[in-house]
């Protein structure tokens, strides 16, 4: 069971275990998931827009567009949220004027709602881009995802476009600065929660070297019946690992 897709520009605030008041800023379309993963975990379920459309300006709401529905809303909320959060139904940073909008947004956070921060949830496909990574860096907050720690499981549990690749996204997150890494964690057949796994995975958080680790289960629905939810002393297990490597690490349960 999966949940249904947002279906405007702007939704929340929302109470986020991470974020706490989050405004999301759905920056893709309203009509099917638009990202170069297809996590089996993914509350949107998996099925997503093909690769050919994904890559067409048209797929996504104008700038404009954006920039009026947040206008719309965030002068009138009370109170404001904590964060302005680009989310939603894929990855933000495929929007064609992503770098363009994190300035468009900042603006009008600095005239409506100056002690927000603004922050993503990304999934870290993109940050072997140099104009992505510069783009990110004028974000408050960036929350990037990093849930397997080699090739074999990366395609089996995120199952990304075909040349998409963990080493580079690791290569592209050790440019940036101030970088939060999440990771879920889950087990069963087709979950990530294996030794093997877990090992390469600690090794990539060390090269990245990220201010801290979010580490969480799962919490929503999702679509594979080859996973399930991990108990907390698991995840402890793994934030206790982090620590002993001098990592910043900390457990999120609902």
């Amino acid at each position: 069971m999966t949940i249904p897709l947002q279906a405007g520009i702007i939704y929340g605030p929302v109470n986020s275990r991470r974020l706490g008041q989050s405004l999301g800023l759905n920056i893709v379309s309203t009509k099917i998931k638009t990202c170069m993963f297809n996590c089996v975990y993914c509350q949107y379920g998996l099925r997503r827009v093909d690769e050919e459309q994904m890559n067409d300006r048209h797929w996504y709401p104008s700038s404009r567009e954006i920039t009026k529905a947040l206008e719309s809303v965030l002068p009138i909320l009370n109170p404001k949220p904590s964060y302005l959060t680009f989310s939603g139904n894929g990855e933000a940073t495929l929007h064609p004027e992503f770098s363009d909008l994190v300035e468009k947004v900042r603006t009008i956070r600095d005239s409506h709602a100056p002690d927000a921060e603004v922050a993503i949830l990304s999934n870290s496909s993109t940050v072997g881009r140099v104009e992505i990574r510069e783009a990110l860096q004028k974000l408050d907050k960036r929350i990037m995802k990093l849930d397997c720690g080699n090739q074999e499981t990366f395609y089996r549990y995120n199952q990304p476009l075909p040349d998409i690749f963990l080493d580079e996204i690791v290569e592209g997150l050790k440019f940036m600065a101030d970088v939060t890494l999440q990771a879920l964690f889950s087990g069963g057949e087709g979950g990530n929660y294996t030794e093997e796994n877990i090992k390469d995975w600690i090794e990539k958080v060390k090269e990245i070297n990220p201010t801290s680790v979010q580490i969480y289960s799962l919490d929503r629905s999702y679509p594979s019946a080859n996973i399930s939810p991990l108990p907390g002393e698991e995840l402890m297990k793994i934030k206790d690992l982090l620590n002993k490597e001098k990592i910043k690490a900390d457990v999120y349960e609902r």
